[in-house]
């Protein structure tokens, strides 16, 4: 079973993989061959990132009391107004590091892997192991839109973990869904013939994903768009 990057999205979830590490790699750094050096450096990026990552939420929650205050000054009543307050830095302040905390992070990273006596263990205990991805292609289903080029139809889709996605039409012609097409990338040009000049026609779509040449999931909801000649 495959697993997700244990790196994380979002800037606090990255701040607290490096509060983590700071604590949690020290009974390992003989075993993993880690330097001291490597570890001060780790603690310093983690607190520095930290702290810049709560100034930065601050100072843009400071920005948005300006932005309301803005706003009230301009179309607000009463007698009494006071200048939004800004926020106080916390001190004492850290030491500022050079960029790259998390190209540094992902280096580390590796290097711990890397060693003879990593095990997998090791990478749950350090955070350093994703979580397990489980395939449900039962639970697919598409979620389609629809965008214009020079009249054609252009269908808007994402490839998700499928093998690829099969297109079917209605355009309104008594011949009810039809196939258009079956795609391995997004996205889906329409190069069916426009309407005639001065008409236009109520088109349907809908889809399905495919993995393994076969079926699976769910159909996505039918959207509809008019197409004019």
């Amino acid at each position: 079973m495959s697993t997700s990057s244990y790196m994380p999205l979002t800037d606090g979830g990255k701040a607290d993989l490096l509060d983590h590490l700071t604590t949690a790699l020290l009974p390992y750094t003989t075993l993993l061959s880690i330097a001291l050096e490597d570890v001060a450096s780790l603690t310093a990026d983690a607190l520095s990132f930290r702290y810049a990552l709560q100034s930065a939420s601050d100072m843009q929650a400071y920005g948005q009391n300006w932005t309301a205050f803005k706003n009230h000054q301009r179309d607000g009543s009463g007698t009494e107004a006071s200048w939004p307050v800004p926020p106080a830095l916390v001190l004492p302040m850290p030491a500022a590091v050079k960029p790259g905390v998390i190209p540094r992070l992902s280096s580390l990273a590796a290097q711990i892997k890397a060693s003879k006596n990593y095990t997998t263990a090791i990478g749950k205990d350090l955070w350093l192991i994703g979580s397990e991805v489980v395939i449900d292609p039962v639970s697919w289903k598409p979620i389609i839109s629809v965008q214009f080029q020079a009249g054609h139809p252009i269908i808007q889709w994402t490839k998700s973990q499928a093998s690829a996605i099969e297109i079917w039409v209605d355009r309104n012609d008594t011949n009810g869904f039809v196939l258009l097409t079956i795609n391995t990338e997004p996205n889906t040009n329409d190069t069916f013939a426009l309407p005639e000049a001065g008409t236009s026609q109520l088109w349907h779509y809908k889809a399905i994903y495919i993995r393994h040449d076969v079926q699976v999931g769910q159909w996505s909801d039918v959207v509809s768009v008019t197409v004019g000649g």
